[in-house]
Parts: structure tokens; sequence; C-alpha cells
């Protein structure tokens, strides 16, 4: 299945590397490495993870405290965050 994003959950991973890198360098790469291997973990087994709302389910990453927030849908499975998880916990439901 087609592992697609939301324009604004783009940017909160952009964000995050960037802020990372800026604070460690090479930290950055690290975080986008754990998303990406979220990212395999959710297109492998959509279904796997607890449902954190009505209509989304939420896949932490094992080093950094982010999870991936997303949407199970016909032909796609649709990143709607890549939220921090120790800030505003539900600040994403305006997207679903």
């Amino acid at each position: 299945m087609e592992i697609n994003f939301l324009e604004i959950a783009q940017i909160e991973i952009d964000e995050a590397i960037e802020y990372y890198n800026y604070e460690v360098p090479g930290l950055g790469d690290a975080f986008l490495t754990e998303v990406l291997n979220a990212l395999d973990r959710i297109g492998e087994f959509p279904e796997a993870w607890h449902p954190c709302s009505k209509r989304a389910r939420r896949c932490q990453t094992r080093r950094f405290p982010y999870g991936v927030i997303y949407q199970i849908r016909e032909q796609e499975i649709l990143v709607v965050a890549v939220a921090h998880l120790h800030r505003k916990p539900d600040y994403w439901q305006d997207r679903i």
C-alpha cells in the first residue's frame, strides 16, 4: 500500500530534522532513519497499532519521542502528523 503525507506532516519531519541536526550534527539523520523505520513497519502491518482516535492510528518511533499519526484509507496510508509526544498531544485532530 502506498504511503502519502499531508504537506504539514512533511513540514513537521523537516523541522524536526533541522532541529536535531542543529543540536547535534547527524542527529537529524538518525531521526529521519527512525521515522523511515516506523513507516516501514506501518506499511508492512498497518493495523498493528492501536487507534489513537476514531479514524487514526499512531506508531511511535523507538529512539525519539515522536509518533507517526496515520489513517488507513482504501488505496493508501495517509500520514497526517509526525507528532512530538511530549507536546500538545492531540493538536493534529483537526487534520482528519
